[in-house]
């Protein structure tokens, strides 16, 4: 799994899962969304005025951080 910013969240923390079960693809190739925030800025809009996303909150981004 990549290195996710430690600030995103998922509704999928919420429930019984692990850190890494909550961000896996439920299945490879399936689409269907999930929700995404910023715990910094509680939105879906991280910092750097970019969307939040598990494919965006990665090492890279200015606001990432391990």
């Amino acid at each position: 799994m990549n290195r996710l910013c430690q600030h995103l969240r998922t509704k999928k923390l919420y429930i019984e899962a692990s850190p890494d079960d909550a961000f896996a693809e439920s299945e490879p190739g399936q689409t269907t969304p999930c929700h995404f925030w910023c715990n910094l800025t509680q939105t879906v809009i991280g910092p750097d005025q970019q969307p939040v996303h598990k494919n965006a909150c990665q090492p890279g981004r200015a606001c990432f951080e391990d």
